[in-house]
């Protein structure tokens, strides 16, 4: 489950990894930076970790639930007719689950912008028209590629064709595939098309916060697109990434930042992958699980090993929430509201979970 950094050049995407990540992928002033793709597990704040700990006196291990994002380099006007290093990253790109579109908000002389003038919307325009054109000639190919067969009557073919068809002809209408009304998006699905990947705008500011007349029209653009934007000043975030975790805090107050954007943004990256969080905890170990919502009981097993999946006998369940209201788990015990669930319960938010399974 991977998000997919993407947007012009210098627009502030490397420096927005290294924010997320600590790493040290390049962020110098000048594009193509970033060559190949780097990939780094972003950890999600959660303070029911703790609490749920405390309950056997302490845990070893506490591991909480992370988002993949990977730094894709900045595209270019005519990438998908392989300008710059197009294909290569249009290729990174279909290769993720979702897209954190990083949109420059931010004055400064000394960080070169290749569009010459500050203006998000038209900036995100060039983005969305060059994956929207390379969706285009791939649909245009599949369809080539089944006409024949469904001509012959093959009916697999036939429709195959018939939702490409409709693609092709929104596509051709400027019309990404998420936005698509009369398309099946999950027939399409095998198509891999980049447009049909979820959107979140990252609106990367100055450090004295954003432009209110830039960050309104490109919220009233996310808002028509029924897409999240999450403000953020990557230089700031990158810098105090570096600093001792005791520290942090101090310099967000002193920045009137409540909620660091970081934790802000992997929150969204989360909502926009549609994924939900059970827990297992035990002495050893008390740890956060990222599932996509609907997931049963046993894929949810497999998510910790394939083993409890293949084994899988019963989900002993109880639920955050009641440890909260109760007190503690053998409260929760007293009040019998630890059940027993078969393979095809779907796994809730905040579900506490112990495998019963046997290989």
């Amino acid at each position: 489950m991977d998000i997919g950094i993407v947007g012009l050049p210098n627009v502030g995407k490397s420096t927005l990894f290294n924010a997320l990540t600590g790493a040290a992928a390049a962020a110098s002033n000048f594009p193509f930076t970033t060559i190949d793709p780097n990939v780094g597990v972003v950890p999600i704040p959660d303070d029911r970790l703790s609490r749920l700990s405390e309950e056997f006196g302490g845990s070893t291990k506490i591991t909480p639930a992370g988002i993949r994002f990977v730094d894709i380099a900045g595209l270019v006007k005519g990438a998908s007719q392989g300008e710059g290093l197009g294909n290569q990253f249009l290729s990174n790109i279909r290769n993720v689950d979702a897209i954190a579109h990083v949109v420059r908000c931010f004055k400064d002389d000394n960080v070169v912008n290749v569009m010459n003038t500050l203006d998000p919307i038209e900036a995100a325009d060039i983005i969305e028209t060059e994956l929207i054109l390379s969706d285009l000639q791939q649909a245009q190919k599949a369809l080539d590629k089944w006409m024949r067969p469904a001509k012959s009557g093959d009916k697999d073919a036939k429709a195959k064709c018939e939702v490409l068809e409709v693609l092709v002809k929104g596509l051709d209408q400027g019309i990404p595939v998420r936005m698509q009304k009369d398309v099946d998006l999950e027939a399409a699905g095998e198509f891999q098309f980049i447009t049909s990947k979820p959107v979140m705008y990252v609106a990367n500011t100055d450090e004295s916060g954003p432009d209110e007349e830039l960050l309104k029209k490109l919220k009233e653009r996310a808002a028509k697109e029924g897409a999240a934007i999450i403000p953020i000043c990557t230089k700031f975030e990158a810098e105090i990434v570096q600093l001792p975790p005791a520290e942090r805090k101090e310099y967000y107050d002193a920045a009137g930042i409540g909620s660091p954007g970081l934790q802000r943004l992997a929150q969204a990256g989360r909502e926009l992958l549609g994924l939900t969080c059970f827990f297992t905890a035990g002495k050893q170990e008390t740890r956060a699980w990222l599932i996509h919502k609907g997931t049963k009981a046993v894929k949810a097993a497999g998510k910790i090993h394939s083993d409890i999946e293949r084994g899988f006998i019963r989900a002993e369940i109880y639920r955050y929430n009641d440890l909260v209201t109760l007190g503690s788990y053998k409260a929760i015990q007293e009040a019998r509201k630890i059940t027993l669930e078969g393979k095809e319960y779907e796994v809730q938010e905040g579900d506490v979970i112990y495998f019963r399974f046997s290989v």
